[in-house]
Protein backbone atom coordinates (compact mmCIF):
# COMPACT_ATOMS: atom_id res chain seq x y z
CA UNK A 1 0.00 0.00 0.00
CA UNK A 2 1.14 3.74 -0.34
CA UNK A 3 1.43 5.15 2.59
CA UNK A 4 0.51 8.50 1.36
CA UNK A 5 -2.06 7.76 -0.38
CA UNK A 6 -3.96 5.54 1.77
CA UNK A 7 -4.22 9.17 4.07
CA UNK A 8 -7.66 10.75 3.29
CA UNK A 9 -7.41 14.61 2.41
CA UNK A 10 -9.56 16.94 5.28
CA UNK A 11 -11.35 19.32 3.17
CA UNK A 12 -10.61 22.93 5.04
CA UNK A 13 -13.68 24.95 5.89
CA UNK A 14 -14.51 27.53 2.74
CA UNK A 15 -12.52 25.06 0.17
CA UNK A 16 -15.15 23.73 -2.12
CA UNK A 17 -13.67 20.00 -4.39
CA UNK A 18 -16.20 18.60 -6.83
CA UNK A 19 -14.75 15.44 -8.62
CA UNK A 20 -15.77 14.27 -12.04
CA UNK A 21 -14.47 12.00 -14.56
CA UNK A 22 -13.76 13.16 -18.67
CA UNK A 23 -14.24 11.19 -21.80
CA UNK A 24 -10.69 9.27 -21.46
CA UNK A 25 -11.59 8.07 -17.71
CA UNK A 26 -8.88 10.40 -15.80
CA UNK A 27 -10.14 12.40 -12.56
CA UNK A 28 -10.61 15.87 -12.40
CA UNK A 29 -10.72 17.90 -9.65
CA UNK A 30 -12.13 21.67 -9.29
CA UNK A 31 -10.60 23.10 -6.26
CA UNK A 32 -11.94 26.29 -4.62
CA UNK A 33 -10.77 28.50 -2.58
CA UNK A 34 -10.51 32.35 -0.82
CA UNK A 35 -7.09 32.54 -2.80
CA UNK A 36 -8.23 31.69 -6.32
CA UNK A 37 -9.43 28.50 -7.92
CA UNK A 38 -7.02 25.28 -9.54
CA UNK A 39 -8.05 22.07 -11.46
CA UNK A 40 -5.90 19.07 -10.76
CA UNK A 41 -6.05 16.02 -13.59
CA UNK A 42 -5.58 12.95 -12.12
CA UNK A 43 -5.11 9.44 -13.86
CA UNK A 44 -8.09 7.41 -14.35
CA UNK A 45 -6.05 4.24 -12.31
CA UNK A 46 -6.57 6.35 -9.29
CA UNK A 47 -10.15 6.82 -8.08
CA UNK A 48 -11.09 9.78 -5.43
CA UNK A 49 -14.28 9.62 -3.40
CA UNK A 50 -15.92 12.55 -1.62
CA UNK A 51 -17.53 11.58 1.84
CA UNK A 52 -18.24 13.81 4.58
CA UNK A 53 -15.80 16.65 3.98
CA UNK A 54 -12.90 14.05 3.08
CA UNK A 55 -11.11 13.00 -0.09
CA UNK A 56 -10.66 9.96 -0.57
CA UNK A 57 -8.14 7.97 -3.01
CA UNK A 58 -8.07 4.05 -3.65
CA UNK A 59 -6.43 2.34 -6.61
CA UNK A 60 -8.20 -1.09 -8.43
CA UNK A 61 -4.76 -3.37 -7.91
CA UNK A 62 -2.44 -2.21 -4.89
CA UNK A 63 0.36 -4.90 -6.06
CA UNK A 64 0.82 -2.84 -8.68
CA UNK A 65 4.31 -1.14 -8.76
CA UNK A 66 3.05 2.30 -11.43
CA UNK A 67 -0.69 2.05 -9.66
CA UNK A 68 1.31 2.63 -6.05
CA UNK A 69 3.60 5.08 -6.82
CA UNK A 70 0.27 7.56 -9.10
CA UNK A 71 -1.55 6.83 -5.78
CA UNK A 72 0.42 8.81 -3.39
CA UNK A 73 1.23 10.98 -6.48
CA UNK A 74 -2.04 12.18 -6.97
CA UNK A 75 -3.30 12.39 -3.72
CA UNK A 76 0.10 14.91 -2.83
CA UNK A 77 -1.35 17.16 -6.43
CA UNK A 78 -5.15 17.31 -4.89
CA UNK A 79 -3.46 18.24 -1.42
CA UNK A 80 -1.29 20.95 -3.06
CA UNK A 81 -4.14 22.47 -4.87
CA UNK A 82 -5.92 22.43 -1.33
CA UNK A 83 -3.11 23.86 0.11
CA UNK A 84 -2.45 26.66 -2.31
CA UNK A 85 -5.97 28.02 -2.11
CA UNK A 86 -6.27 28.33 1.18
CA UNK A 87 -2.66 29.41 2.12
CA UNK A 88 -0.96 29.93 -0.92
CA UNK A 89 2.85 29.35 -1.47
CA UNK A 90 6.40 31.02 -1.79
CA UNK A 91 9.60 31.07 -2.32
CA UNK A 92 12.33 33.85 -1.21
CA UNK A 93 15.37 34.68 -3.62
CA UNK A 94 18.33 36.64 -2.87
CA UNK A 95 20.82 38.42 -5.12
CA UNK A 96 24.63 39.35 -4.18
CA UNK A 97 26.92 40.84 -5.68
CA UNK A 98 28.52 44.28 -6.23
CA UNK A 99 26.17 46.23 -8.21
CA UNK A 100 23.42 44.11 -8.65
CA UNK A 101 20.23 44.98 -8.83
CA UNK A 102 16.35 43.94 -9.36
CA UNK A 103 13.39 46.50 -9.92
CA UNK A 104 9.87 45.50 -10.86
CA UNK A 105 8.04 47.46 -13.97
CA UNK A 106 5.20 46.48 -14.71
CA UNK A 107 4.25 42.83 -15.16
CA UNK A 108 8.40 42.71 -15.94
CA UNK A 109 11.17 42.18 -13.34
CA UNK A 110 14.05 43.74 -14.58
CA UNK A 111 17.40 42.48 -13.35
CA UNK A 112 20.99 43.88 -13.35
CA UNK A 113 23.31 41.08 -12.43
CA UNK A 114 26.43 41.52 -14.12
CA UNK A 115 25.99 41.19 -17.74
CA UNK A 116 26.52 44.05 -20.44
CA UNK A 117 22.68 44.09 -20.67
CA UNK A 118 19.40 44.17 -18.13
CA UNK A 119 17.65 40.91 -18.04
CA UNK A 120 14.20 41.30 -18.33
CA UNK A 121 11.68 38.24 -17.19
CA UNK A 122 8.37 38.58 -17.87
CA UNK A 123 5.94 37.80 -15.14
CA UNK A 124 3.79 34.43 -16.16
CA UNK A 125 -0.62 35.02 -14.55
CA UNK A 126 -1.42 33.64 -11.58
CA UNK A 127 2.04 35.03 -9.93
CA UNK A 128 2.82 37.77 -7.59
CA UNK A 129 6.18 38.65 -7.43
CA UNK A 130 7.49 41.32 -4.79
CA UNK A 131 10.69 42.64 -4.58
CA UNK A 132 12.74 44.46 -1.62
CA UNK A 133 16.53 45.80 -2.25
CA UNK A 134 17.83 42.46 -3.49
CA UNK A 135 15.32 39.89 -2.45
CA UNK A 136 12.80 38.60 -4.58
CA UNK A 137 9.45 36.83 -3.11
CA UNK A 138 7.37 34.87 -5.74
CA UNK A 139 4.05 33.82 -4.44
CA UNK A 140 1.14 32.71 -6.11
CA UNK A 141 -1.60 29.42 -5.54
CA UNK A 142 0.19 26.97 -7.28
CA UNK A 143 2.87 25.32 -5.97
CA UNK A 144 4.55 23.79 -9.47
CA UNK A 145 4.54 26.79 -10.99
CA UNK A 146 5.96 29.14 -8.21
CA UNK A 147 8.41 26.39 -7.89
CA UNK A 148 9.19 26.73 -11.78
CA UNK A 149 8.89 30.59 -12.11
CA UNK A 150 12.18 30.64 -8.95
CA UNK A 151 14.13 28.18 -10.51
CA UNK A 152 13.95 30.59 -13.95
CA UNK A 153 15.28 33.72 -11.89
CA UNK A 154 17.63 31.47 -10.30
CA UNK A 155 18.80 30.21 -13.84
CA UNK A 156 19.47 33.94 -15.35
CA UNK A 157 22.75 33.80 -12.81
CA UNK A 158 23.32 30.98 -11.17
CA UNK A 159 25.78 31.73 -7.71
CA UNK A 160 29.28 31.03 -8.66
CA UNK A 161 31.28 29.03 -6.13
CA UNK A 162 34.20 31.72 -5.54
CA UNK A 163 32.59 34.53 -4.33
CA UNK A 164 29.31 33.21 -4.40
CA UNK A 165 27.74 36.31 -6.40
CA UNK A 166 24.57 35.62 -8.29
CA UNK A 167 20.84 34.68 -7.24
CA UNK A 168 20.68 31.70 -4.68
CA UNK A 169 17.59 30.67 -2.89
CA UNK A 170 17.30 32.47 0.47
CA UNK A 171 17.92 29.28 2.66
CA UNK A 172 20.87 27.52 0.05
CA UNK A 173 23.97 27.12 0.66
CA UNK A 174 26.77 27.55 -1.26
CA UNK A 175 29.41 25.75 -0.94
CA UNK A 176 33.02 27.62 -1.82
CA UNK A 177 35.67 26.80 -3.43
CA UNK A 178 39.75 27.94 -2.63
CA UNK A 179 41.29 30.17 -5.25
CA UNK A 180 44.41 29.70 -6.89
CA UNK A 181 47.02 29.27 -4.48
CA UNK A 182 50.59 30.86 -5.77
CA UNK A 183 53.41 28.87 -4.81
CA UNK A 184 56.41 30.73 -3.73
Amino acid sequence: MSRIGKKPIEIPQGVEVKVSQDDLGNYISDVKGSKGALVVNTPKEVTIENKDKQLIFTVANENSKSDKALWGLSRTLVNNAIVGVTEGFSKELEINGVGFKVALQGKKLVLNVGFSHQVEFDIPAGINIEVEKNNIKVSGIDKQLVGQVSAEIRAIKKPEPYKGKGIKYKDEQIRRKAGKVVKS
